[in-house]
């Protein structure tokens, strides 16, 4: 059953943490692809400054103050994309960069889109790798997550606390130290 709306009508820091053991799938013409959310970092709003949310609704940004459950999908540095579920309310601007996945579904596409991963797990285990292992791009930004889209998040089973790693984000200048990133344990590299 693909998560609602007001599950991610919330603070993105329990958002994140939930997100995890659920499904991420990925739909097209082909088929699906796709796997369990093993990490998962939530960006806060206007006031965390490593959120895109600080400088504002731009054309960049304009899916990330979309309403809760929506697709915020951005180029990094100009090379990979990432993708975020959006939460809160509409016009808030905060969202979860989904990290990673352990994939399950439609593995061998996923090989051949990251021929360069040695292993299954590699194939997704970056939030540039997921969005290349997926094919997901700029053109599903502002995509609603909450039904049966091109791309869909399905509740999970939860994971308890105790397999749960909680730490600072990677991958930014400003806040790296708030704990803000949550992987399933089994999962780290």
């Amino acid at each position: 059953m693909p998560l609602s709306a007001a599950f991610y009508d919330r603070d993105p820091t329990p958002v994140a943490r939930e997100l995890l053991g659920c499904t991420l799938i990925m739909t097209d013409a082909v088929g699906e692809v796709g796997g369990f959310i093993v990490e998962t970092e939530a960006y806060l709003g206007p006031h965390d400054p490593a959120c895109h949310a600080v400088a504002g609704r731009t054309q960049r940004t304009w899916h990330l103050f979309g309403p809760p459950g929506t697709a915020y999908v951005y180029l990094s540095y100009g090379v990979h994309w990432m993708v975020n579920a959006v939460t809160r309310e509409d016009g808030f601007g905060s969202a979860v960069l989904i990290r990673a996945i352990a994939p399950t579904l439609g593995i061998d596409r996923m090989r051949a889109r990251r021929a360069k991963a040695k292993t299954d797990k590699q194939l997704a285990d970056g939030p540039g790798k997921l969005c290349a292992a997926l094919g997901i791009d700029r053109a599903l930004d502002g995509t609603m997550l909450t039904g049966a889209n091109a791309i869909t998040i399905y509740r999970g089973e939860p994971i308890a606390d105790d397999r749960v790693i909680i730490g600072p984000r990677i991958g930014i200048t400003k806040a790296v130290d708030w704990p803000l990133r949550f992987r399933y344990r089994e999962s780290t590299r």
